[in-house]
């Protein structure tokens, strides 16, 4: 029988099997350590869209170093050119809710113990604020490449006959804090501004902020649920690229605060928001799984040999499962 026969039934036991695990509770097997890897998901960075082909050899790739890793590409449209757009034009916040709402009822990512992640640059702090707002499936380790954590203090250039680009960033400098760009336009949500002298976060910023302020807990409440979830994760790899120029500054990719003004860079540990764990860092670093890393070439340059050493070293240690798939495959060949 050819096998796209098999695929209805197959769909349809996806769809079923959480109803059996909250009826009847979750088989052994998968909750047991088996021989097939945590599912990955990946979420892409400015302009990049889930279906490009350079993020379907990143998700090859990963199940080549761990076979039957489980890629999911994150997206906000399942048409890709509607994914692409959505990385400028849109609200994070509800943005992001969307995403915490898909990879919560996915069919084989809701049932797993836990997944891992790989942010590439704004991607990486999206789903740093996956894992504080939601993190439903858990994320066991969290890498990220060039993402913008400690938010951006310029704008990146346009190309010189890119007028569509160079309008959008006319908007952003002449109006950041404004509602319209708060609201919509994506990169003026991980804007971060500051004092010239005292390097500390300008008034607007934390009033107006619709995103960073609020993932950063860099206002006077705290949200302690954040610093607990970022606290539980086995890892956090930061990936700094050593010729960045697209990021500014770069550092920000270790949370580093930089005073553009002098050259002066303030390292995280040095910071209150290390020093206080507003958001479990701290934390997370006392007991191992804080890592700085280096990654040589410009913005998002990235070679097969350093995505193996994220994938055969954060990836392929601790939890595994035999997870839906396997499960429903033995059933259908029953």
């Amino acid at each position: 029988m050819p096998k796209r026969l098999h695929l209805l039934p197959f769909a349809t036991l996806l769809l079923l099997l959480p109803a059996s695990l909250f009826l009847f509770g979750p088989p052994t097997s998968i909750l047991s350590k088996e021989t097939t890897p945590l599912p990955l998901i990946i979420w892409h960075g400015l302009g990049d869209r889930y279906d490009s082909d350079g993020l379907q050899e990143v998700g090859e790739l990963a199940q080549e170093v761990n076979p039957g890793t489980f890629v999911y590409q994150i997206r906000l449209h399942e048409d890709g050119g509607t994914d692409s757009r959505a990385t400028f034009i849109g609200n994070l916040t509800e943005q992001l809710a969307q995403v915490c709402e898909d990879l919560s009822t996915h069919p084989i990512l809701s049932t797993a113990p836990a997944v891992n992640a790989l942010g590439f640059s704004q991607g990486g702090q999206f789903l740093r604020a996956y894992v504080e707002r939601c993190n439903n499936p858990p994320v066991r380790s969290l890498v990220t490449f060039g993402s913008q954590h400690n938010g951006i203090s310029k704008y990146q250039d346009c190309g010189a006959s890119d007028w569509l680009c160079k309008a959008w960033i006319g908007i952003l400098k002449s109006n950041t804090w404004g509602h319209l760009a708060q609201s919509t336009l994506v990169p003026a949500q991980y804007f971060r501004s500051t004092n010239d002298t005292t390097n500390e976060p300008t008034d607007d910023y934390l009033e107006y902020s619709n995103f960073l302020a609020d993932i950063n807990n860099e206002r006077a409440l705290k949200n302690v649920t954040y610093a607990k979830h970022i606290a539980e994760l086995e890892s956090f790899v930061m990936y700094l690229f050593e010729d960045d120029t697209t990021v500014i500054p770069k550092e920000s990719g270790w949370f580093a605060q930089t005073n553009l003004e002098n050259g002066t860079v303030t390292p995280l540990k040095e910071r209150a928001i290390y020093k206080e764990d507003w958001i479990g860092l701290k934390a997370l670093d006392e007991k191992g799984g804080l890592y700085f890393k280096t990654t040589k070439g410009p913005h998002m340059q990235l070679s097969d040999k350093v995505l193996k050493e994220v994938f055969g070293t954060f990836y392929a240690s601790g939890w595994t499962w035999k997870g839906l798939l396997g499960k429903a495959q033995e059933i259908v060949d029953l």
